[in-house]
């Protein structure tokens, strides 16, 4: 079979025989009255969820130490605490994301998130802080897996709302979480006491829980199974059913007689470290681990950072932090979902890097100056980094990852990656401010050095999924691998 869909006209009833055939229905599109877009925008939702728990205490760190009267090794405990959680939830929500479908692992998830929020944003030691980060993290790696499985699942090949373009979304919705975030700490900021600054972040965190239980309230009308994963289960005959709904196209069932006819395949991770795929894990897993600590060393350390290097107040911080995040790294993010729709996944990547290094090399550079000019290439450099970070690696470490992956293998392809991610936002969380202790603005050359890694692994591992449909390609059939 080639590695094209089957097309056909909104007058005509598609015949299903095969998985393959619910493929080429979505990869059509939704064909009249549907709530396909309805589901990719709930699987959305659980990203800014993940975004907004992984960025509530970036601000609010530094009270949390001092109402936990903690050391550094405390803080680094309680900001990593989170990320640590993700990559338990990665391997486990990768897995069962595979194995036993897509909808049961999106409810748990949610579920997890309302409680881990409401026991952090109350906690009353750093102890059950710690602990209940640790568990939004494994809600977080949980979801990512599943949402993004949805977002592919639920989407066309191509044009508009493409898989390509909607996988890349994730990253201004993580954006537009990050400055949401931003958003609320500076209202609540201009409400709350100023003596309680713990109620500060406290809120932020116990906020948390709102969006997961507004997901869970309308998810009984509109979320659904995976039709290509129950396709792939052998059960075409739900597929059909909940294409009805999702798709608005009536197919006609016309299943084999015999049984062994219908292919059910069971997911094995240990077929993404085998040829045709070692190759695509091993680019993606590289893009991943690199970008998420560097992400995490300058998005995350980002308040701090301008705090020390600039010399700004409470105030200024909050503004500029908000302006990071909302005119450059979500502006960033929608160009990059709009690229991706016509431009090579692989050079997106190689063009966001090569901005990053630059911006790096800025920031290294003019952070050791005290000069007005000195100030402004290093908000340029923290800008230029979190735009090209939209644009470019940002968008494109979710699409590389769930296009490069058939659907028995796409949640354990992202768990895997999503878990190298938590070790490399963990690690940086972890020893970063160590490191910035110990070298200053040297640290931003170590960050530069950590985000050559995957522009090298680029040119070597020629690798590009614009355009490419995996599900219709034979020889990625795990049971054929």
């Amino acid at each position: 079979m080639s590695n094209a869909a089957t097309y056909f006209t909104s007058s005509e009833r598609p015949i299903i025989r095969h998985a393959d055939d619910v493929s080429a229905i979505i990869n059509n599109g939704p064909q009249g009255k549907s709530h396909a877009n309805i589901v990719v925008a709930l699987a959305l939702g659980g990203v800014f969820l993940d975004a907004y728990d992984l960025t509530t205490l970036s601000y609010g760190i530094e009270d949390v130490k001092s109402h936990f009267h903690l050391s550094n090794a405390a803080v680094g405990l309680v900001a990593a605490a989170l990320n640590a959680g993700t990559i338990i939830g990665s391997l486990v929500g990768g897995w069962l994301t595979d194995r036993i479908g897509r909808y049961a692992v999106f409810m748990a998830d949610m579920a997890c998130f309302v409680v881990a929020a409401l026991v952090a944003g109350f906690a009353p030691s750093a102890t059950i802080l710690i602990l209940a980060r640790l568990a939004m993290g494994f809600g977080v790696g949980m979801d990512l897996p599943v949402a993004m499985a949805f977002l592919a699942e639920f989407s066309k090949l191509s044009g508009k709302g493409s898989k390509a373009s909607r996988a890349a979304a994730w990253c201004p919705v993580w954006y537009a979480a990050s400055s949401a975030c931003f958003l609320l700490v500076f209202g609540l900021s201009n409400i709350l006491p100023s003596g309680h600054p713990d109620w500060l972040w406290r809120g932020s965190l116990a906020f948390g829980a709102v969006p997961a239980l507004l997901i869970i309230f309308v998810r009984g009308r509109y979320m659904s199974e995976s039709p290509l994963w129950l396709a792939r289960q052998g059960d075409l005959e739900k597929a059909a059913a909940i294409l009805r709904k999702s798709h608005g196209v009536d197919p006609v069932l016309e299943i084999p007689v015999a049984e062994e006819e219908i292919k059910i395949t069971r997911p094995n991770p240990l077929f993404l470290f085998k040829k045709p795929l070692l190759r695509r894990t091993i680019l993606i897993n590289i893009m991943t681990l690199s970008s998420a600590f560097s992400y995490s060393a300058i998005a995350f350390q980002s308040p701090s950072l301008l705090r020390s290097i600039l010399h700004l107040d409470t105030f200024h911080v909050l503004i500029a932090t908000i302006v990071l995040n909302l005119v450059f790294a979500f502006t960033g993010g929608l160009i990059g979902v709009r690229l991706t729709r016509v431009l090579s996944s692989r050079s997106l990547s190689i063009a966001g890097y090569v901005l990053q290094v630059v911006s790096l090399a800025a920031l290294a550079l003019a952070s050791r100056s005290d000069s007005v000019l000195g100030a402004v290439i290093v908000f340029a450099g923290f800008a230029g980094f979190l735009f090209a970070q939209g644009f470019g690696p940002g968008c494109q470490l979710m699409v590389y990852p769930t296009l490069s992956y058939p659907t028995e293998l796409r949640g354990s392809g992202i768990g895997l990656a999503r878990l190298l991610s938590g070790i490399g936002a963990t690690v940086a969380l972890a020893f970063l401010p160590k490191i910035y202790a110990a070298f200053g603005s040297n640290f931003f050359w170590i960050v530069l050095f950590v985000t050559t890694l995957p522009l090298v692994t680029h040119f070597v591992l020629r690798w590009e999924v614009f355009g490419y449909d995996t599900d219709t390609d034979l020889k990625l059939r795990p049971h054929n691998a």
